[in-house]
């Protein structure tokens, strides 16, 4: 066995794709029995379209169910911002695709298994290392059947924010905290609502709408570590500011019958100093938990996942060692996007996001048509639709049989 990945999200799904069109021996370990968990980020920009254009993927991706934005918008109580216009966007894609992570994560898995050289082990959770003195030799996984060992010349975490193998191979993330928690639920959409997805800002308040076709997933900001409170005043105290904030859900807002139809998602932003240790490396979540802010946690994953595979796909299907010093250099290509990226959330979390979120502010005050601000669209274009540092295919590929 070559290499082994645990977690089958964003990050571990492409890079087990990417190897094993390279030829690699890889295996996937996804811990649920399937890829069916909402309220998952859904947002594919540009730079992720890319890769699967480069892959031969991408015309099916676009025959999944999705819809497209080519900008991004804030709704005040004033009116609406134009934040950025992604059209005249370097390359073939000047759009987001919204698709439920799921679809997503079927595609790739479902394409891995055409090579006979991968495979996917579901309802298996990895639970710790197998170590040899100072250097890793694969992971100790647990399914259905119990307890299980597999053995591999590489072994990668990309099991999430609060990643076992990191811990295991005792990383510790530096937290860099954030002033918000997010909670997702639904309603059901009706003919006549808004088409396109938006950010709701008004004072004390900030709401996410993201358009499903049938129903609307929504995101309800709140303080940090603020549920608790928010809970203890009954369910009305959600569903009045959504009526509010939202007058054409006005009358479904009452769908929400208590806060089990509410998912809460803890906001974290940190990032591991160090990525690796011998025979071991870790990337996306696991290496550099992304705020929501701008909805790019998924588009730096494929990135590290991409950077990893360029960089190790030749050497692992040559059946050669994998150095210390080649996981460093993933570390090194993918540190800086991560360190630049959380800057820029880090500045939106404390100069919108917390002051919108104490009323005693009132509504920050934007410009009317920042995307119109040719130097400022550029700029935002570029970082939301293509990032710091795009990846690009160069891994070798197989035909599968």
């Amino acid at each position: 066995m070559s290499c082994v990945i645990a977690g089958g999200g964003p990050a571990g799904a492409v890079l087990a794709l990417l190897l094993a069109r390279a030829g690699v021996e890889v295996t996937l370990l996804e811990k649920h029995a399937d890829f069916l968990r909402d309220f998952r980020g859904d947002t594919i920009h540009p730079s992720t379209l890319q890769v699967l254009d480069e892959i031969g993927l991408v015309e099916e991706f676009l025959q999944l169910p999705h819809r497209k934005a080519h900008g991004f918008r804030i709704v005040t109580d004033d009116g609406e911002v134009r934040v950025t216009n992604l059209r005249g966007l370097p390359g073939n894609y000047d759009y987001i695709a919204f698709v439920p992570q799921w679809d997503f994560l079927t595609l790739i898995t479902s394409t891995a298994q055409r090579y006979p050289n991968f495979r996917l082990l579901m309802s298996a959770e990895a639970t710790g290392l197998i170590r040899e003195g100072d250097t890793v030799r694969g992971v100790r996984y647990r399914d259905g059947s119990g307890e299980h060992e597999l053995r591999a010349e590489l072994t990668v975490g990309a099991d999430g924010r609060d990643s076992t193998l990191r811990a295991a191979a005792r990383l510790v993330p530096r937290d860099f905290g954030a002033p918000m928690d997010v909670l997702w639920f639904r309603l059901p959409r009706q003919e006549g609502d808004p088409e396109q997805p938006f950010l709701r800002l008004s004072s004390g308040h900030l709401m996410v709408a993201i358009n499903r076709e049938t129903y609307w997933q929504l995101a309800f900001v709140i303080p940090k570590g603020g549920f608790d409170r928010l809970a203890g005043q009954g369910i009305e105290a959600l569903r009045e500011p959504v009526a509010r904030l939202l007058p054409f859900l006005r009358e479904r807002a009452g769908l929400i019958e208590s806060f089990d139809d509410v998912s809460m998602l803890t906001v974290v932003l940190n990032r591991l100093r160090r990525w690796h240790r011998p025979g071991f490396l870790s990337i996306g979540d696991a290496s550099h938990a992304m705020s929501p802010v701008f909805g790019v946690g998924i588009n730096l994953a494929v990135q590290d996942a991409v950077a990893t595979a360029n960089l190790l796909a030749g050497p692992l299907q040559a059946g050669m060692h994998v150095s210390e010093q080649v996981l460093h250099r993933i570390q090194r290509r993918r540190m800086p996007p991560t360190v630049v990226t959380q800057a820029a959330q880090r500045f939106v979390q404390n100069r919108l996001i917390g002051p919108a979120l104490d009323s005693r502010l009132g509504t920050p005050r934007l410009p009317r048509d920042l995307a119109r601000v040719p130097l400022f669209n550029r700029v935002t274009r570029r970082f939301i639709g293509l990032g710091v540092r795009p990846e690009h295919v160069t891994a070798p590929a197989r035909e599968p049989t």
